[in-house]
């Protein structure tokens, strides 16, 4: 089988120490109940922060992995984030060879406007602008930073028809972090994954995205 090329570090010592870290976590975790395509991207939040607590906290919808490789191998497709971490944080040329953009909409004038005018959050208009451009139907939607994202994309999904290929939604906070993925986790219409609880963060986001264009590459080269 052709090994991932696009997906892995440029270089052969950066590899090497990115698959030896994969191998203790393998070794260190006593067990888990993923299935082959979900443990790369649990794998690999791990990897991210060192935090074994992924393993059991991050739940799937039963499509969100091969919806995500169908959004992602379908070309013209997008990611839609939060904020701009998540996007800075995204390999470009890891998004170049699938024809990735990622858009956000955080700091722009017109939605922090509307957030003062409505009281409501950037994040809350960010998603609303989002909708509003046709951009979360068939995209990938990151949300690591903002609870009140995540719950405007969930009533985007339930009032109003937005249909994204696939939710992440890791926000991290005290403040409806932990609600707002049971939200999210409660609906059948779009898949989605999320990590249970307070933990998050747009770094997590990254990671599972990352761990997604892997799993394309390979399904890629499997499929040539």
């Amino acid at each position: 089988m052709t090994a991932n090329t696009v997906t892995e570090q440029l270089t052969a010592a950066g590899r090497a120490i990115e698959h030896d870290s994969f191998s203790i976590i393998d070794a260190e975790v006593e067990s888990h109940a993923y299935s082959a395509d979900q443990w790369p991207v649990v794998r690999r939040m791990i990897h991210a922060n060192a935090d074994f607590d992924f393993n059991g906290l991050t739940d799937f919808h039963p499509q969100a992995t091969d919806a995500a490789l169908a959004a992602i191998l379908g070309g013209a497709s997008r990611i839609v984030a939060d904020v701009e971490m998540i996007c800075v944080g995204l390999s470009a040329s890891r998004l170049a060879h699938f024809g990735l953009t990622t858009h956000q909409f955080i700091s722009d004038d017109d939605v922090i406007a509307q957030a003062r005018a409505e009281d409501t959050t950037r994040a809350v208009q960010a998603m609303r602008k989002a909708h509003r451009l046709g951009l979360l139907d068939g995209a990938i939607v990151g949300i690591g930073n903002a609870p009140t994202a995540l719950i405007e994309v969930v009533r985007l999904i339930r009032d109003e028809g937005a249909r994204p290929a696939l939710v992440v939604g890791m926000p991290v906070g005290f403040v409806s972090a932990a609600e707002s993925k049971d939200l999210m986790a409660e609906l059948t219409e779009v898949p989605w994954i999320v990590i249970r609880g307070r933990k998050g963060g747009s770094t997590l986001v990254v990671a599972a995205i990352h761990a997604l264009l892997g799993l394309a590459e390979a399904r890629q080269h499997a499929t040539a």
